[in-house]
């Protein structure tokens, strides 16, 4: 019987281990089935992921990233009591001589079509995004701006390349229809014309990590300005600038600013060198969702070695805006030349006067909606000699602006 009992159980085990064999082997084989499909499926999860890769790199630039375009229309009606012909041959003294005024805006009594403005702006990949500001004046066409600058440098680094307006400053680098009045300040004028700094140029610019926002910045640019600088055989004109941005409250905020620009300029074949030296300062107050209070006030010196001398010339600008709401504003502005240690013996022997340069204007602005402006000014101002005689010009404006299509925002 022991004999028997030891036979079964032996056949038992024997036959328990062969069916637990047989299961394992059964088992991984679905292991391996499941495997092979697994990575059949990982086969073409990364196939598709390469062609969607390539789909999206043949769309990037055409279909998705199609470029933002915009049309600015600028235009004014106009009352000055100065003929035309007279004011095209204006002359500020010690800063621009009669008839080398360039009058790009509100020039004539009567109607002016100031320019249309086509903006446009594209991203162009993870790398960079392009800009583009074309000027379509009655008798010019001009290429504003058209430069490319990156958007994913580390340590907050940003390079600009291309034409673009001077970060100097804090009124340069803004297109005339975002000013906050329509006339020019006169220290820009004199110093810069209508345009401004602009030229083919480099920008680098970094955030400092800091809780307040620190912005330094540096341009090495054509130097074309020939109201400052103009000599053309080589680049020759170097910026450098600092703005910051403080939060006193939540509604009470200061920004400020500091600039430097070194470049040359060229008298009789003769190369010589000009600084220019700049402090900025604005506060806004908001008063509630569209009311506010804007004070902004700008100081620019320039030293411009001659021939035989340096002239030493400054002057500022201040102004106040005050928004009642979303639709109406009115401001004024006080314009004054400060120093004008230069050249003035012409002046002089004709018995013109040549202190208190200054201006006076005030305004009131209706925006019906964001994209379209409505402005009426008045300036008073006795910083022109007209027909060797210093005159005071009065003059009424009404302005027109209206932006239409997918234009972004102007720097704050």
């Amino acid at each position: 019987m022991k004999k028997i009992l030891y036979i079964s159980a032996f056949v038992c085990s024997t036959l328990m281990a062969n069916e637990e064999l047989q299961s394992i082997k059964e088992q991984l084989k679905i292991q391996q089935q499941t495997t092979k499909r697994l990575e059949q499926k990982l086969d073409m999860m990364q196939e598709a992921q390469n062609q969607k890769s390539i789909n999206n790199s043949a769309s990037f630039s055409q279909n998705e990233y199609l470029p933002e375009i915009a049309l600015i229309l600028n235009m004014s009606a106009l009352s000055r009591d100065v003929k035309n012909s007279d004011y095209e041959d204006l002359s500020i003294p010690g800063f621009i001589d009669s008839g080398d005024a360039k009058l790009p805006f509100n020039k004539n009594r009567g109607l002016n079509l100031n320019y249309a403005e086509v903006a446009m702006h594209s991203v162009v990949d993870p790398y960079f995004e392009a800009f583009a500001n074309f000027h379509l004046h009655p008798d010019a066409f001009e290429i504003g701006e058209a430069y490319v600058q990156t958007t994913s440098l580390p340590y907050s680094l940003r390079i600009k390349a291309g034409k673009f307006k001077s970060n100097f400053g804090r009124i340069n680098s803004k297109h005339q229809h975002s000013w906050r009045f329509d006339d020019q300040p006169i220290i820009f004028k004199s110093l810069f014309g209508p345009d401004g700094i602009s030229d083919p140029a480099i920008q680098l610019q970094w955030v400092a990590p800091t809780d307040i926002y620190l912005m330094f910045g540096t341009e090495a640019m054509q130097g074309t300005n020939e109201r400052s600088f103009g000599a053309k055989d080589s680049n020759n004109l170097y910026t450098g600038y600092l703005k910051t941005s403080i939060d006193i409250t939540d509604d009470l905020c200061i920004l400020g600013g500091m600039s430097y620009a070194h470049g040359s300029n060229e008298q009789n074949g003769k190369i010589n060198p000009t600084d220019i030296y700049g402090i900025d300062f604005t506060l806004t107050q908001q008063f509630g969702s569209y009311s506010s209070l804007l004070w902004q006030s700008e100081f620019i010196r320039r030293d411009k070695k001659g021939e035989d001398d340096t002239s030493k010339q400054s002057g500022l600008y201040s102004e106040v805006v005050y928004q009642y709401n979303n639709n109406y504003s009115l401001g004024a502005r006080y314009d004054r030349i400060l120093k004008n240690d230069t050249d003035l013996e012409y002046y002089k022997n004709n018995n013109i006067s040549t202190s208190n340069l200054d201006k006076y204007t005030a305004m009131i602005e209706y925006k019906p909606f964001p994209m379209s402006r409505l402005r009426l000014s008045y300036s008073y101002d006795t910083t022109k000699v007209i027909n060797n005689k210093r005159k005071e010009i009065n003059q009424i404006m009404l302005s027109l602006n209206i932006a239409a299509g997918a234009h972004g925002a102007h720097d704050y």
